[in-house]
């Protein structure tokens, strides 16, 4: 896949060797790099400054985390698609960096191919994550089968906003984190509440923490 020059990228781990790896696959696809930095409070300011159209992040960093610099990012209104790169694979990891605004969630050991995969879904507006992690398992019972859940009909998007929702979330921060409109967050909601066959906001989150989907279930 070849992006256009117009595409930018910021480029955010503690280890050198990993972010000019990264910086030699983004510009040999056409990519151009705006900067690089190696920790969560120095990488606020950099995306915050130069604005680009993809900031990849690691996880874990000095000072802040990846997905703390999200939730800063996020809560400027910050336009830039924000990708975390990790080696972890824990289920409640990915679910935290997607509740807090992330666009993909990519692994350090899968193919490159997935990152240059992943910005393209992600530019099309879809949330992206590593096939690696196979996806649908985060919003299932480990016992269910994808084919008997009707989670597993739900698209990328409407997965998220049934996160968002059933995590306290209001249509309009919604739509804010997303960069769509409430109107079109409402639109996923009755989708995917049909898909579900629930009728409410209480019968959502009753759905979700009876699959210790939300965090208050996990807390439990």
């Amino acid at each position: 896949m070849q992006e256009s020059l117009e595409t930018t990228v910021v480029l955010v781990d503690d280890h050198a060797i990993v972010r000019e790896g990264i910086a030699a696959l983004c510009s040999a696809s056409g990519m151009r790099i705006l900067g690089q930095c190696s920790d969560g409070a120095a990488a606020v300011d950099m995306i915050a400054a130069l604005q680009p159209d993809f900031a990849i992040l690691d996880l874990n960093m000095p000072g802040i985390s990846g997905i703390e610099v999200i939730r800063r990012l996020r809560a400027s209104r910050c336009s830039a698609k924000l990708m975390i790169l990790s080696i972890s694979r824990e289920e409640a990891t990915v679910m935290e960096a997607l509740r807090a605004g992330a666009d993909a969630y990519l692994l350090k050991d899968g193919p490159a191919r997935h990152l240059l995969d992943a910005i393209g879904f992600v530019r099309d507006g879809g949330v992206y994550v590593s096939p690696l992690l196979r996806g649908a398992s985060l919003f299932t019972r480990a016992e269910s089968s994808p084919a008997e859940d009707p989670l597993a009909s739900l698209s990328p998007r409407e997965t998220e906003v049934f996160s968002y929702l059933v995590n306290g979330l209001r249509a309009k921060d919604i739509a804010d984190l997303l960069d769509i409109s409430p109107k079109t967050v409402d639109t996923y909601r009755a989708s995917l509440m049909r898909k579900l066959n629930v009728h409410d906001l209480v019968g959502l989150v009753k759905f979700a923490i009876e699959r210790n989907l939300t965090s208050t279930s996990a807390q439990r």
